[in-house]
């Protein structure tokens, strides 16, 4: 647990709450000994990922309607995303199955390391708060956020320098000014500079998504 627990880059005052976050049905079941399944906490996870995805996009993409924040956040908090974080930290090895699912292939099977991951997000959260299931759960989908490359999300760097384009001995550079935080929460600031001016300045949960909101307040403030 002390493994999981350096991969999850939290410990837990309560260790309670991650072996049931960890606990399928199916061991619950076999081992007959009143133990608590993962099932209540993933309802839990469930609600505090939608929370902490939903805050995250109406804060950092203010320029988009409600529709477009809804399918962002659906494609986020889907079981294909889901059981991707799951992977990233290899999650399957520490779930506690019953032999059924042992032998099915369950450590592997999506659905289940989806619900599994939420279960270990209402963990943090029961045993931390809301701040510290934040920056975990950040720490997975903020860059796929910030990355994120559907229509929704105009690319402002290129408009940018599109526009600047046009007047040929006019440069744009980006600067990185500021960096802060533990390395699984780092928060960028980036300006960007148009010849030795700075006309934007923008921060993110990447570099690329620091740029992107420079970008962005450069073309606000040129009426763009």
């Amino acid at each position: 647990m002390n493994q999981l627990e350096e991969k999850l880059n939290y410990r837990f005052q309560n260790k309670k709450f991650l072996e049931i976050a960890l606990t399928h049905s199916s061991y619950a079941n076999e081992t007959k000994r009143d133990m608590e399944c993962n099932e209540r906490q993933e309802f839990l996870g469930d609600a505090v990922l939608s929370i902490i995805v939903s805050d995250y996009l109406f804060k950092q993409y203010s320029h988009l309607p409600e529709g477009e924040l809804t399918k962002i956040r659906a494609s986020l908090v889907c079981e294909k995303s889901l059981c991707q974080f799951a992977r990233e930290i290899n999650l399957g090895k520490y779930l506690m199955l019953g032999k059924g699912e042992e032998i099915t292939g369950g450590r592997e099977r999506p659905s289940i390391l989806a619900d599994a991951f939420e279960a270990v997000i209402a963990a943090i959260y029961l045993d931390g708060g809301m701040e510290a299931a934040r920056d975990y759960v950040l720490h997975f989908v903020a860059n796929v956020i910030e990355n994120h490359r559907s229509p929704s999300f105009k690319d402002y760097k290129t408009i940018l320098q599109e526009i600047i384009q046009q007047n040929p001995e006019e440069k744009i550079t980006y600067v990185l000014v500021d960096e802060n935080g533990p390395d699984h929460n780092k928060e960028f600031m980036v300006e960007v500079h148009l010849n030795s001016n700075v006309i934007g300045t923008g921060r993110g949960r990447s570099k690329k998504g620091a740029e992107q909101m420079a970008a962005k307040e450069a073309l606000e403030l040129m009426g763009e």
